[in-house]
């Protein structure tokens, strides 16, 4: 596949918004230079809402495969000893694994796609389906959450998300808040929603698909008179027999509510940020603008990331709207390592163009620097001499060492691999060279959910570390100065707290009037504060610092950013998952840190510790010996070193741990972000002894 394109000229990339009024406290309104004039509402003349986006799709790309996916062929179980320390006492646990064997990517073609929506649409108006109610998605990631999705557009029907590892106790706010008449899920997620239903008194119709138990299904039927239950493939065949005619009247305006999404509550109860047509279609525009010129049809997408998050959902409406060719893969089997008797969903596909959050693009990483490492010495100088060769970008070397050396570590995500975008946090510097050098170009994005994804992105004409891009162009940013902080917009260069205004934001929060009156969070002049610390870069784009409530004001006075220590530390190969934590009588940070087992075994194979056994030790008793915790710190700190960390940035004091951290035990939120507050609780006593010791 050539990767020719006619590079696009950014200009000076953001300019001040013409005739703007000075704010005090803050800076002028910033538009990306080539819209400086006018911000963008949709990417062609005549696409006014995602049915638009439907219809053109199908007209323009018609027989050319669109949503693809696999279907589980078989299950795998082996049976490993685990070790574990209970109690002081090493205790050896049999686990069964479970392993996915798949069938080769079935298509539908984008009239496939528009013929499957009318008929969930039809079908949904048959069984009583209004204007003025709501569907819940509750759903894994696959064609039949897009098909559910474009039906329910189709019909001015709005949808309300839901996280797949949503609790139940979350499943059943968002749920209640918007009183749901339909939830569509699968038949693995079944079982919630039957120990919910009980108490979500608007429910009536339950979609599915999958193959569920017999008792589930007679459970939910149980619990009280009048719910429905029915396949997606049943409602496909009702729809089928029902006249186009019963649509018409149905067709959605810009202003008709697309979608209600639930954030993933890491603060609270989830809030469900209101997105009408016009935001998605202005996200769609914004992107045609910025990315157009690297996007085409001919390009093959990997889409694993939950569609209840706003990065997937608003991408995938983009490269849809492109004719981009889509295979839905699982996180769990995205790698051979996770599959048996198939090649796992990245060497199946092949994919030309994938998108990710930090934790994705340092797992690919530190699986790379596993992988070289298992290697002889001959194999790891050829390899750092390679990265070196790339960094310098040595004429006539630099391809030989791609076609050569960098070859293998291409094939493992298929070989086609133009093209990345990472998004939902920071990514390290270390990170984000390292792929770019020896895998992909890696791109940064910023948005939220309340920005339809939208503030900035950083276009391939301006590659470059740590900035996030420059302003998209369906939304104006300005910065507030954060006095305490010291991130003033008169500091050269400009900081403060970012905020946004555009076609791409959100009118609001669903039945939040607390929040949408708030001017801390909707100024009067129609901004919304996203409670982000950014700064202008000389050329036009903006590098993020920070939260605002991730902020702490250290015992000498001095603020440190938790979330930017957290996204330079997580690059330290020892290091798979960390929580940054500070209190205002503490000199420095210290980090809650899940070592990378298999970096770590490595790392003291190649420095000893007495009475430590590399391959036999439980990761448990690792976690607990000083040694090993002084080691992982010095590494971090070493990192820290490297990004110019102050004294007060660097690490005091380590807390290791074997267990993940997952939305089931609570320590991540559904979108698989820090719950700070939670991790802090569970190791309250060990951050105590710590900070005893100052």
């Amino acid at each position: 596949m050539a990767n020719s394109y006619t590079p696009k000229d950014f200009g000076v990339g953001s300019v001040e918004v013409a005739d703007s009024e000075p704010v005090q406290g803050g800076s002028r309104p910033r538009r990306l230079a080539i819209t400086k004039d006018r911000l963008v509402t949709q990417p062609l003349e005549g696409i006014n809402t995602v049915h638009d986006i439907l219809e053109y799709a199908a007209r323009t790309h018609g027989t050319k495969e669109s949503l693809g996916w696999r279907d589980i062929v078989d299950i795998h179980e082996e049976e490993k000893e685990v070790k574990k320390t209970v109690g002081g006492k090493e205790v050896v646990e049999k686990k069964t694994w479970k392993y996915f064997q798949l069938s080769d990517f079935k298509y539908f073609t984008f009239v496939e796609v528009k013929e499957a929506a009318s008929e969930i649409a039809r079908g949904l108006v048959d069984l009583g389906i209004t204007t003025e109610d709501i569907v819940n998605v509750y759903a894994a990631t696959h064609p039949h959450w897009q098909l559910i999705a474009y039906g329910c557009s189709w019909i001015s029907t709005t949808v309300a998300t839901a996280y797949d590892t949503l609790g139940e106790s979350g499943l059943q706010h968002s749920l209640n808040e918007p009183e749901c008449k339909a939830i569509f899920t699968n038949a693995e997620l079944l079982q919630s929603v039957a120990n919910v239903i009980g108490n979500v008194p608007s429910l009536r119709l339950v979609i599915y698909d999958g193959s569920p138990k017999q008792d589930v299904l007679e459970k939910i039927r149980a619990v009280r008179e009048g719910i429905q239950i029915i396949h997606i493939d049943e409602l496909r065949a009702l729809g089928r027999g029902k006249s186009l005619d019963t649509l018409k009247d149905r067709l959605p305006n810009p202003k008709t509510i697309a979608c209600i999404m639930y954030t993933s509550g890491s603060t609270g109860p989830p809030k469900g940020v209101i997105i009408p047509h016009s935001n998605l279609i202005a996200s769609v525009g914004a992107i045609k603008t910025i990315l157009g010129q690297h996007l085409r049809p001919d390009d093959v997408y990997l889409a694993y990331l939950p569609l209840a998050h706003i990065l997937e959902y608003v991408v995938e409406l983009a490269l849809f709207f492109v004719g981009m060719t889509f295979g839905y893969g699982r996180v769990k089997t995205l790698t051979d390592t996770s599959v048996r008797q198939c090649l796992g969903d990245i060497r199946s596909l092949r994919p030309t163009v994938m998108i990710g959050v930090p934790a994705v693009w340092e797992m690919i990483r530190k699986g790379i620097t596993a992988q070289i490492n298992k290697g002889s010495s001959l194999k790891k100088s050829v390899f750092t001499a390679s990265m070196r060769i790339k960094k310098a970008n040595i004429p006539g070397l630099t391809s030989v060492v791609d076609s050569v050396v960098l070859s293998q570590i291409k094939a493992a995500t298929g070989g086609r691999l133009r093209l990345t975008l990472s998004g939902g946090a920071a990514l390290s510097k270390e990170t984000q060279e390292f792929l770019c050098l020896a895998l992909v170009t890696v791109l940064q994005g910023y948005g939220m959910t309340e920005s339809c994804g939208m503030t900035a992105i950083l276009p391939p004409e301006l590659m470059q570390y740590s900035s996030v891009g420059l302003p998209t162009p369906s939304v104006e940013v300005k910065l507030l100065d954060v006095v305490d902080a010291g991130y003033l917009s008169t500091n050269d260069p400009p900081q403060g707290e970012v905020l946004i205004r555009g076609p791409s934001v959100t009118p609001g929060y669903y039945k939040r009037p607390d929040l949408n009156n708030d001017p801390e969070i909707f100024t009067p002049d129609g901004y919304l504060r996203t409670g982000d610390v950014g700064q202008w870069n000389k050329d036009g784009t903006m590098t993020l610092i920070d939260r605002i409530k991730n902020l702490v004001k250290l015992q000498g006075g001095e603020y440190i950013a938790l979330e930017r220590l957290e996204s330079v530390y997580k690059a330290c190969n020892l290091v798979s998952n960390i929580c940054v934590h500070a209190s205002v009588d503490a000199k420095q940070p210290l980090a809650i840190i899940i070592p990378n087992e298999v970096h770590l075994r490595h790392a003291l194979k190649q420095n000893p510790l007495p009475g430590i056994d590399t391959e036999h030790t439980s990761l448990a008793d690792l976690c607990h010996d000083e040694r090993v915790k002084a080691m992982v710190m010095k590494d971090c700190n070493a990192l820290g070193k490297k990004n110019d960390f102050k004294p007060m940035e660097m690490l005091e004091a380590v807390v290791l741990t074997p267990d993940e951290w997952t939305p089931e035990n609570g320590l991540t939120t559904a979108a698989q972000k820090l719950n700070r507050k939670k991790v802090g609780d569970k190791f309250k006593e060990e951050i105590q002894a710590i900070y005893k010791k100052q």
